[in-house]
């Protein structure tokens, strides 16, 4: 019996040491819970800010037609100024970021998911939208919350492993689009090259209670709006393999572009590379021409595409002006991401598309139109088909949808034979600066 009651103390403090406050599991549940929560509120306060930069622009370039030629190139210049200056490694999308990130978790934590990455992300981001930057909050919400995410690890001493950035980033785009679904095939396609069967729980989680934040913060709004047109099998039949066609082509060639943009040796490329701010000066310019001369191309163009889907008319010529401009954005290496735009380019493929369908329904169309090229782009079919039905509450076209992604995705790898994040994610694979070295 003494030597029972003597062990009795040392078990029960083992029992605590394992199983207590203060072990390894309880804080890792602590890290994803407060993690995700702090996702799902930053996200929409940068929703807040994204829409408000953008209705800013949008008043002066209303009040000031010719505003834009002067605010917008400069713009461009100043911002990437500050990025090479400040944060190189904020530059771009950020999910290219997240998955380097994942090569090497630990380091990563300094460099491409650091504090001042993500801070920088956030602001550079509203500056652009600011200034009439076609980008999209998406991507910069995936690289901020892969930070988050991290930190919350660091701070309650939990050793970093990639799939801590993988549940951060899917949470990112489940809070960012109001869409969990996504959120979880996002991490399976995109972020997680081979996904283990262990980050189920931390993903769902993570996705889980970012969305909940987001939905009991801004309600449970359907992105888009809900879409309850239908197709028959005779006319998804024909139907979606064309917008697959079409799509998975110009989605294709968008990233085929964006990847030689960094890598061509076609004058004057490798001089202006050499150059970022001459470089976004000059994208700057392009993208200011192109919205003063339409009106249309500025910011996500998340207006424009909800209104495509219910049926407002826009110019023909819309889905290659924006497209232009999106890749104007992306080539100038600004701060944001590319998902917000390319959804709206493919609405205006949509557009194109129910012309040559005139009995079909045309809002169905515009959305297949629109999974088609956004596959076409990020070549991650089942995300895509996911993101459309859960912004559009569009179930009823879930097969017509797979079809056309699965066609887009087939036909962009004769255009596009690399992906574009992964391609991407081989810039920031070599060991960078600390941010803000120079």
């Amino acid at each position: 019996m003494k030597q029972l009651a003597r062990l009795l103390p040392r078990r029960f403090r083992i029992f605590i040491r394992r199983h207590g406050p203060e072990a390894l599991i309880w804080r890792r549940r602590v890290a994803i819970l407060g993690g995700a929560v702090l996702v799902g509120l930053v996200a929409l306060l940068f929703a807040d800010v994204a829409d408000r930069a953008t209705m800013l622009f949008h008043a002066m370039a209303a009040q000031v037609w010719w505003a834009p030629l002067i605010v917008t190139p400069c713009g461009f210049a100043a911002i990437a100024w500050l990025t090479v200056r400040l944060a190189p490694l904020a530059r771009g999308s950020g999910i290219p970021q997240v998955m380097a990130a994942t090569k090497n978790p630990e380091a990563a934590m300094s460099t491409l998911v650091s504090a001042r990455a993500a801070v920088a992300k956030l602001l550079l981001t509203s500056g652009g939208l600011l200034v009439g930057a076609s980008v999209g909050r998406e991507g910069p919400t995936v690289q901020v919350a892969a930070a988050i995410m991290g930190r919350m690890h660091r701070i309650l001493r939990i050793p970093i492993r990639s799939s801590v950035y993988i549940a951060g980033g899917a949470a990112g785009v489940a809070a960012a689009f109001n869409t969990p679904l996504a959120g979880v095939a996002f991490a399976i396609e995109e972020l997680a090259a081979a996904y283990e069967q262990r980050m189920a729980l931390l993903v769902m989680a993570a996705v889980l209670i970012a969305g909940m934040v987001s939905m009991g913060l801004a309600g449970d709004y359907i992105y888009f709006g809900a879409m309850r047109q239908t197709l028959h099998v005779t006319q998804a039949l024909v139907a979606a393999p064309v917008a697959g066609l079409f799509g998975g082509i110009a989605g294709g060639l968008f990233s085929r572009l964006m990847l030689a943009s960094g890598t061509s040796s076609l004058a004057p490329l490798p001089w202006l590379r050499a150059r970022p701010v001459v470089l976004a000066f000059g994208c700057g310019a392009i993208v200011a021409v192109i919205g003063t001369a339409t009106g249309l191309t500025w910011g996500t163009g998340y207006e424009t595409a909800h209104g495509i889907i219910e049926g407002a008319d826009v110019p023909a010529w819309f889905g290659i002006a924006k497209f232009a401009a999106t890749l104007a954005t992306a080539v100038s290496g600004l701060p944001g991401g590319i998902f917000a735009p390319s959804l709206s380019i493919g609405a205006g493929i949509g557009d194109i598309l129910r012309t040559a369908f005139p009995g079909y329904p045309p809002g169905a169309i515009v959305l297949l139109g629109m999974v088609a090229y956004f596959t076409g782009v990020v070549r991650a079919p089942l995300t895509a088909v996911i993101i459309i039905s859960e912004t559009t509450a569009s179930r009823g076209l879930m097969m017509p949808l797979v079809a056309a992604a699965l066609v887009g995705d087939f036909t962009a790898q004769f255009v596009c034979k690399d992906k574009l994040y992964h391609a991407l994610m081989q810039r920031f694979l070599a060991p960078p600066a600390p941010d803000g070295s120079r």
